[in-house]
Protein backbone atom coordinates (compact mmCIF):
# COMPACT_ATOMS: atom_id res chain seq x y z
CA UNK A 1 0.00 0.00 0.00
CA UNK A 2 1.49 3.35 -1.02
CA UNK A 3 0.91 6.78 0.34
CA UNK A 4 -2.36 8.37 -0.65
CA UNK A 5 -2.80 12.14 -0.47
CA UNK A 6 -6.10 12.12 1.32
CA UNK A 7 -6.14 8.80 3.14
CA UNK A 8 -4.55 7.37 6.24
CA UNK A 9 -0.85 6.56 6.24
CA UNK A 10 -1.35 3.18 7.86
CA UNK A 11 -0.15 -0.14 6.56
CA UNK A 12 -1.96 -3.34 5.57
CA UNK A 13 -2.77 -5.82 8.31
CA UNK A 14 0.13 -8.02 7.15
CA UNK A 15 2.56 -5.21 8.01
CA UNK A 16 0.84 -4.37 11.29
CA UNK A 17 -0.19 -7.62 13.02
CA UNK A 18 -0.08 -6.08 16.51
CA UNK A 19 -1.99 -2.92 15.63
CA UNK A 20 0.72 -0.71 17.14
CA UNK A 21 1.43 1.01 13.84
CA UNK A 22 -2.24 1.86 13.31
CA UNK A 23 -2.47 3.21 16.85
CA UNK A 24 0.61 5.38 16.32
CA UNK A 25 -0.74 6.76 13.04
CA UNK A 26 -4.12 7.49 14.61
CA UNK A 27 -2.47 9.52 17.37
CA UNK A 28 0.05 11.43 15.26
CA UNK A 29 -1.54 12.03 11.86
CA UNK A 30 -3.71 15.01 12.79
CA UNK A 31 -0.99 16.71 14.90
CA UNK A 32 1.43 16.31 11.99
CA UNK A 33 -1.19 17.73 9.61
CA UNK A 34 -1.59 20.77 11.85
CA UNK A 35 2.18 21.07 12.18
CA UNK A 36 2.47 21.07 8.38
CA UNK A 37 -0.11 23.84 8.08
CA UNK A 38 1.53 26.00 10.75
CA UNK A 39 5.03 25.67 9.29
CA UNK A 40 4.08 25.88 5.61
CA UNK A 41 5.33 29.46 5.26
CA UNK A 42 8.80 28.51 6.50
CA UNK A 43 9.32 25.77 3.95
CA UNK A 44 7.90 27.52 0.88
CA UNK A 45 9.98 30.70 1.24
CA UNK A 46 13.48 30.46 -0.25
CA UNK A 47 16.10 30.75 2.54
CA UNK A 48 17.72 33.70 0.76
CA UNK A 49 14.54 35.77 1.17
CA UNK A 50 14.93 35.74 4.95
CA UNK A 51 17.93 38.08 4.76
CA UNK A 52 19.77 38.20 8.06
CA UNK A 53 17.41 35.57 9.41
CA UNK A 54 18.65 32.98 6.93
CA UNK A 55 20.60 30.89 9.52
CA UNK A 56 17.52 30.69 11.74
CA UNK A 57 15.32 29.78 8.77
CA UNK A 58 17.69 27.01 7.73
CA UNK A 59 17.75 25.70 11.30
CA UNK A 60 13.96 25.65 11.45
CA UNK A 61 13.75 23.85 8.13
CA UNK A 62 16.18 21.21 9.40
CA UNK A 63 14.04 20.81 12.53
CA UNK A 64 10.93 20.37 10.41
CA UNK A 65 12.67 17.76 8.24
CA UNK A 66 13.85 16.07 11.43
CA UNK A 67 10.27 15.79 12.69
CA UNK A 68 9.18 14.09 9.48
CA UNK A 69 12.27 11.85 9.52
CA UNK A 70 11.45 10.71 13.06
CA UNK A 71 7.87 10.02 12.01
CA UNK A 72 8.76 7.74 9.08
CA UNK A 73 11.45 6.04 11.19
CA UNK A 74 8.99 5.22 13.96
CA UNK A 75 6.39 3.98 11.49
CA UNK A 76 8.93 1.78 9.73
CA UNK A 77 10.14 0.38 13.07
CA UNK A 78 6.57 -0.52 14.07
CA UNK A 79 5.88 -2.24 10.75
CA UNK A 80 6.67 -5.95 10.52
CA UNK A 81 8.56 -5.53 7.23
CA UNK A 82 10.60 -2.42 7.91
CA UNK A 83 12.24 -1.87 4.53
CA UNK A 84 9.14 -2.90 2.63
CA UNK A 85 7.18 -0.26 4.51
CA UNK A 86 9.76 2.39 3.66
CA UNK A 87 9.81 1.34 0.01
CA UNK A 88 6.02 1.51 -0.28
CA UNK A 89 5.85 4.87 1.52
CA UNK A 90 8.38 6.69 -0.62
CA UNK A 91 6.44 9.94 -0.48
CA UNK A 92 7.05 10.13 3.26
CA UNK A 93 10.78 9.87 2.56
CA UNK A 94 10.52 12.60 -0.04
CA UNK A 95 8.78 14.83 2.50
CA UNK A 96 11.90 14.69 4.68
CA UNK A 97 13.89 16.29 1.86
CA UNK A 98 11.09 18.53 0.57
CA UNK A 99 8.90 19.45 3.58
CA UNK A 100 6.35 21.47 1.51
CA UNK A 101 5.08 18.14 0.13
CA UNK A 102 3.74 17.26 3.59
CA UNK A 103 0.85 19.61 2.85
CA UNK A 104 -0.37 16.91 0.43
CA UNK A 105 -1.20 14.75 3.45
CA UNK A 106 -2.82 17.74 5.15
CA UNK A 107 -5.43 17.85 2.39
CA UNK A 108 -7.14 15.11 4.41
CA UNK A 109 -7.40 17.49 7.36
CA UNK A 110 -8.67 20.39 5.27
CA UNK A 111 -11.20 18.11 3.54
CA UNK A 112 -12.55 16.98 6.90
CA UNK A 113 -13.29 20.62 7.71
CA UNK A 114 -15.99 20.64 5.02
CA UNK A 115 -18.09 18.16 6.94
CA UNK A 116 -21.24 19.51 8.46
CA UNK A 117 -20.80 20.89 11.95
CA UNK A 118 -17.10 21.65 11.48
CA UNK A 119 -17.50 25.29 10.47
CA UNK A 120 -15.31 26.55 13.30
CA UNK A 121 -12.51 24.16 12.42
CA UNK A 122 -12.81 25.01 8.73
CA UNK A 123 -12.53 28.74 9.42
CA UNK A 124 -9.51 28.11 11.64
CA UNK A 125 -7.78 26.11 8.89
CA UNK A 126 -8.65 28.78 6.31
CA UNK A 127 -7.23 31.48 8.60
CA UNK A 128 -3.98 29.55 9.05
CA UNK A 129 -3.64 29.15 5.27
CA UNK A 130 -4.29 32.85 4.72
CA UNK A 131 -1.67 33.77 7.33
CA UNK A 132 0.79 31.46 5.58
CA UNK A 133 0.09 33.29 2.33
CA UNK A 134 0.39 36.67 4.07
CA UNK A 135 3.84 35.91 5.43
CA UNK A 136 4.98 34.36 2.16
CA UNK A 137 3.88 37.39 0.12
CA UNK A 138 5.65 39.70 2.54
CA UNK A 139 8.97 37.90 2.06
CA UNK A 140 8.48 37.58 -1.70
CA UNK A 141 7.56 41.23 -2.21
CA UNK A 142 9.39 43.34 0.38
CA UNK A 143 12.53 43.86 -1.73
CA UNK A 144 11.09 43.22 -5.20
CA UNK A 145 11.49 46.04 -7.77
CA UNK A 146 8.21 47.89 -8.27
CA UNK A 147 6.56 46.28 -5.26
CA UNK A 148 4.35 48.31 -2.92
CA UNK A 149 4.17 45.66 -0.20
CA UNK A 150 7.10 46.34 2.12
CA UNK A 151 5.80 45.56 5.61
CA UNK A 152 3.99 42.65 7.19
CA UNK A 153 1.10 44.99 8.00
CA UNK A 154 0.69 45.94 4.35
CA UNK A 155 0.78 42.27 3.37
CA UNK A 156 -1.85 41.45 6.00
CA UNK A 157 -4.12 44.27 4.79
CA UNK A 158 -3.73 43.11 1.21
CA UNK A 159 -4.53 39.50 2.22
CA UNK A 160 -7.67 40.55 4.12
CA UNK A 161 -9.13 42.59 1.27
CA UNK A 162 -8.23 39.79 -1.14
CA UNK A 163 -9.69 36.89 0.84
CA UNK A 164 -12.92 38.86 1.41
CA UNK A 165 -13.10 39.48 -2.38
CA UNK A 166 -13.13 43.28 -1.80
CA UNK A 167 -9.87 43.96 -3.62
CA UNK A 168 -9.25 47.69 -3.19
CA UNK A 169 -6.17 47.48 -5.38
CA UNK A 170 -4.05 49.75 -3.17
CA UNK A 171 -1.57 46.89 -2.72
CA UNK A 172 -0.78 44.09 -5.15
CA UNK A 173 2.04 41.56 -5.61
CA UNK A 174 4.38 41.90 -8.60
CA UNK A 175 6.53 38.77 -8.33
CA UNK A 176 5.59 35.41 -9.80
CA UNK A 177 5.70 33.71 -6.39
CA UNK A 178 3.72 36.54 -4.83
CA UNK A 179 1.02 36.28 -7.45
CA UNK A 180 0.94 32.50 -7.07
CA UNK A 181 0.30 32.97 -3.36
CA UNK A 182 -2.38 35.54 -4.27
CA UNK A 183 -4.21 33.00 -6.44
CA UNK A 184 -4.23 30.56 -3.51
CA UNK A 185 -5.61 33.23 -1.17
CA UNK A 186 -8.31 34.16 -3.70
CA UNK A 187 -9.31 30.49 -3.92
CA UNK A 188 -9.49 30.27 -0.13
CA UNK A 189 -11.71 33.36 -0.06
CA UNK A 190 -14.12 31.97 -2.65
CA UNK A 191 -14.32 28.57 -0.96
CA UNK A 192 -14.86 30.17 2.45
CA UNK A 193 -17.66 32.34 1.06
CA UNK A 194 -19.30 29.28 -0.50
CA UNK A 195 -19.03 27.29 2.75
CA UNK A 196 -20.49 30.13 4.82
CA UNK A 197 -23.38 30.52 2.36
CA UNK A 198 -24.08 26.80 2.47
CA UNK A 199 -23.99 26.78 6.27
CA UNK A 200 -26.43 29.70 6.52
CA UNK A 201 -28.81 28.09 4.02
CA UNK A 202 -28.57 24.80 5.89
CA UNK A 203 -29.40 26.56 9.15
CA UNK A 204 -32.58 28.05 7.66
CA UNK A 205 -33.64 24.65 6.27
CA UNK A 206 -33.02 22.99 9.63
CA UNK A 207 -34.97 25.67 11.45
CA UNK A 208 -37.94 25.24 9.10
CA UNK A 209 -37.81 21.47 9.60
CA UNK A 210 -37.76 21.89 13.38
CA UNK A 211 -40.80 24.19 13.24
CA UNK A 212 -42.73 21.71 11.10
CA UNK A 213 -41.82 18.89 13.50
CA UNK A 214 -42.91 20.98 16.47
CA UNK A 215 -46.21 21.84 14.78
CA UNK A 216 -46.87 18.18 14.01
CA UNK A 217 -46.05 17.17 17.58
CA UNK A 218 -48.45 19.77 18.99
CA UNK A 219 -51.26 18.51 16.78
CA UNK A 220 -51.52 21.68 14.73
CA UNK A 221 -50.87 19.86 11.47
CA UNK A 222 -50.73 21.49 8.08
CA UNK A 223 -53.58 23.86 7.10
CA UNK A 224 -54.06 22.42 3.60
CA UNK A 225 -55.20 18.91 2.55
CA UNK A 226 -52.65 16.15 2.73
CA UNK A 227 -51.97 13.50 0.10
CA UNK A 228 -54.02 11.04 2.14
CA UNK A 229 -56.97 13.45 2.15
CA UNK A 230 -56.76 13.90 -1.63
CA UNK A 231 -56.62 10.14 -2.17
CA UNK A 232 -59.67 9.61 0.03
CA UNK A 233 -61.65 12.29 -1.85
CA UNK A 234 -60.73 10.79 -5.23
CA UNK A 235 -61.87 7.36 -4.05
CA UNK A 236 -65.17 8.86 -2.89
CA UNK A 237 -65.72 10.55 -6.27
CA UNK A 238 -64.95 7.30 -8.12
CA UNK A 239 -67.46 5.47 -5.90
CA UNK A 240 -70.19 8.04 -6.70
CA UNK A 241 -69.49 7.81 -10.43
CA UNK A 242 -69.59 4.02 -10.30
CA UNK A 243 -72.95 3.99 -8.46
CA UNK A 244 -74.39 6.49 -10.99
CA UNK A 245 -73.33 4.33 -13.94
CA UNK A 246 -74.84 1.27 -12.28
CA UNK A 247 -78.19 3.12 -11.86
CA UNK A 248 -78.39 3.78 -15.57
Amino acid sequence: MTDAPVSELDAPATDDPTGRLAAYVAKTQTPLDVFALLTLWIVIIPPGDFGSGRPLALTLRLVISGVYAIDITVRAALARRHWHYVATHWLSLLVVVLPPLRIVFSVRLVRSMFRRGNLGYFLAAAMVLVLNGTIAVYFYERHAPGSNIHTLGESLWWALVTVTTVGYGDYSPVTVLGRTAAVCIMAIGLVTLAVLTAQVASSFVDEAARRRAAAAASGAGPSGPTMADLAERLAHIEALLSSRDAGH
